[in-house]
């Protein structure tokens, strides 16, 4: 059984809770990525952030990016997977919250993501367009 933290992309970044959303863009640039996970202040998990949020729920809403606060996003529980949880349960999480990518947790502590992409590179050749079709959005 595969499990999520042999195919995870570790060294995860996070942004604090209490950053502004242009710290978070400039974040995003710098590592190459379109998401990350809000930390508080007690390096615990708070949320994820994605480009699209700040375009969408920053930009488009009339805020400011330079005073809002990632913090502000990261509302409510966030969806998860365990480090030893398999992927079929990865993929099932992922399709029941229609996500496409999951935040992976070592008891309390943030240990990497596991994205759509990362489960599609592992997956049977022929049955990726499975997996796609599983997890995409309707």
């Amino acid at each position: 059984m595969t499990t999520a933290r042999e195919i995870m992309t570790g060294g995860v970044e996070c942004i604090g809770e209490n950053e502004t959303l242009e710290a978070a863009g400039r974040k995003m640039k710098e590592l190459d990525v379109g998401a990350l996970p809000i930390c508080g202040e007690d390096n615990r998990l708070k949320g994820m952030i994605t480009d699209r949020d700040i375009v969408i729920k920053c930009f488009a809403e009339g805020g400011d990016p330079r005073t809002t606060k990632a913090g502000d996003f990261g509302q409510g529980k966030p969806v998860t997977i365990g480090a030893d949880d398999s992927i079929g349960d990865a993929i099932k999480t992922m399709q029941d919250h229609q996500v496409r990518r999951l935040p992976v947790i070592d008891g309390h502590d943030l240990v990497g993501i596991l994205t759509q992409a990362d489960i599609a590179r592992n997956y049977p050749e022929d049955r990726v367009g499975e997996l796609v079709e599983l997890i995409s959005f309707y």
